[in-house]
């Protein structure tokens, strides 16, 4: 497929800072997630039953927290869902899918335009952890991430008065603005002064600028500087502090709906509505675009793409269902500008694939399900799924959460996993089954030593070298316990009618004190030391048989001298 053309700029000065001919640099080697972008991820993760309430309740997208603590999602319901972070991160292959439940949610009055996290939000702080949202006919609500109650709101209003809403939204990277999209202009809004104090600011100069909605807004990490998308198919670059475009590209090959600027700042990422392609541009040579990322795109709905913390790999969805993955350092193919071949490609949902977004910190991809050209049997919120290809992985998941990093060292081994203070070594991905400094014995949060170890999905105590429930332990003692009591067993003990006192191998009831009232597997009578059956039981502290019950048997030869022989 070909790649799109794309007008040059016009007349415009370059970026400040920015001079053409710079090569372009290669990223720094940092401490980034370990992704394992060779092959598909594994689904750890998943809601549908929260969004399966009402019909074609279908996402808008989702994003992670700046934090990584939770996701946030958009639906079709008009409500925001954030869901926090799941640990351990999902079971083994083959076993069903955990269903995530929200934490916190909150309704807006209509459609909700656009929606974004407060840039340094930290969930350790909780006034920083703040939702910015958009919808129809209302003002930009602030809504706090930790109780869903409204911190704020900002206010826009037309030439007639009327309440108007921004369809992008965007905070500036040190948070202390809150830009929003209008037709032909942006407002910037004050975060510490809510209200109606935003001041606007028009894109259009003497009949010459960015026309139509601006449907996408993206402010440069590196530079004083934002990009804003228009349905008008332009896109443009301004400066924070004011003016004219210092670029802009009048007629791209759809209307953009989705920017992204690269962590060092140097380049600018947009995908389009019905668009074929994502197109990248180096800042520092504006004049033609870098590369083209080949995507299908058939609807007018926004799909987010995302871009891994160093910068280097692009992920995003499509209408088929399918996540793509690009290296952005590859050397691209044939085109003008050149098309990037994509690195991995998989299919994630029968749905379309509105939303992607990557977790800070870990190998974790969060995809949202949207809505799709021409509904078939298989979507979402049908009864069946699945075709004479086989079922979709995922199908009705509406969120979906995957694994990206290696299967065999769930962490780095060193650290404890979010939420847990126990140490992990490799393989192991959250508090049920963590780990004391200097052994290898599982534990579950709280235990001291490893007298008391667990095994990996149980609660139950174990000591080094065990392997199932049969031969639990208690904290501190090295005696057999089954599941649930305080009584000791043997291994292939199954019940609390074949218990055992410590250090012996006959069978006691709860509360007998010794090896003279032993008991059988199954019965209640007592038994001596060898004994076989029921028609050799004995009473606590005596020697002599007794019939099942606790009747005295008449012995055949008593033992002179006996304290409890008879007196005939």
């Amino acid at each position: 497929m070909a790649a799109p053309t794309v007008d040059a700029p016009q007349g415009v000065p370059d970026p400040p800072g920015t001079p053409q001919d710079a090569a372009p640099e290669e990223p720094e080697e940092l401490d980034f997630p370990q992704y394992e972008l060779g092959r598909p991820p594994r689904q750890v993760w998943g809601a549908r039953e929260e969004f399966a309430r009402r019909p074609e309740n279908f996402l808008r997208g989702c994003k992670w927290a700046p934090d990584g603590s939770c996701v946030l999602t958009c639906s079709n319901d008009n409500a925001l869902r954030i869901f926090d972070l799941p640990f351990p991160p999902g079971p083994p292959p083959g076993a069903p899918l955990p269903q995530l439940v929200p934490a916190v949610q909150v309704a807006e009055g209509d459609t909700i335009y656009d929606f974004t996290w407060y840039p340094l939000m930290d969930s350790s702080d909780p006034p920083s952890c703040l939702v910015a949202a958009s919808s129809r006919d209302s003002p930009v609500h602030l809504w706090d991430a930790f109780d869903g109650t409204l911190r704020g709101s900002f206010r826009a209003h037309n030439h007639l008065d009327e309440p108007v809403a921004p369809h992008s939204l965007a905070f500036a990277p040190d948070g202390s603005r809150l830009l929003g999209g209008f037709e032909g202009a942006v407002r910037e809004f004050p975060t510490e002064r809510p209200g109606r104090s935003g001041h606007e600011r028009s894109l259009r100069q003497g009949g010459e600028g960015q026309r139509g909605l601006i449907g996408c807004l993206a402010f440069s990490p590196s530079q004083s500087l934002f990009a804003c998308g228009s349905y008008g198919r332009s896109l443009g670059l301004y400066p924070v502090e004011g003016g004219g475009a210092v670029a802009f590209w009048p007629r791209l090959p759809a209307a953009p709906t989705h920017l992204r600027f690269s962590p060092c700042g140097t380049h600018l990422y947009a995908g389009g509505r019905k668009d074929s392609h994502i197109l990248c541009w180096d800042l520092r040579v504006p004049e033609r675009p870098l590369l083209a990322l080949p995507r299908r795109v058939a609807t007018n709905q926004r799909v987010t793409f995302d871009l891994d913390p160093s910068g280097r790999f692009l992920v995003s969805g499509d209408t088929d269902g399918f996540v793509t993955v690009w290296d952005t350092l590859a050397p691209p193919g044939p085109g003008d500008p050149p098309e990037l071949p994509p690195l991995l490609r998989f299919r994630a949902l029968r749905d379309c694939v509105n939303g992607t977004s990557l977790h800070p910190g870990l190998p974790l991809l969060a995809t949202a399900s949207g809505q799709r050209l021409f509904p078939a049997p298989w979507d979402s919120d049908g009864d069946s799924e699945g075709t004479e290809e086989g079922p979709a992985p995922g199908g009705d998941i509406r969120l979906q959460l995957w694994w990206w990093g290696p299967e065999d060292t769930g962490d780095t081994g060193d650290s404890g996993d979010s939420g847990d203070s126990g140490r992990d070594p490799p393989g192991d991905s959250g508090t049920g089954h963590c780990h004391l400094p200097g052994d290898t014995d599982c534990h579950l949060p709280g235990d001291t030593g490893s007298g008391h170890c667990h095994l990996s999905g149980d609660t139950d105590c174990h000591l080094s070298g065990d392997t199932g429930t049969g031969d639990c332990h208690l904290p501190g003692v090295t005696d057999c316990h089954l599941p649930g009591n305080t009584d000791f067993h043997l291994s292939g003990d199954t019940g609390t009618g074949d218990c055992h006192l410590p250090g012996v191998t006959d069978c006691h009831l709860p509360g007998d004190s010794g090896t003279g009232n032993c008991h059988l597997p199954g019965v209640t009578d007592c038994h001596l030391s060898g004994d076989t059956g029921t028609g050799d039981c004995h009473l606590p502290g005596v020697t002599d048989c007794h019939l099942p019950g606790g009747h005295r048997e008449r012995p055949l030869s008593p033992p002179r001298g006996h304290p409890l022989s008879p007196p005939w």
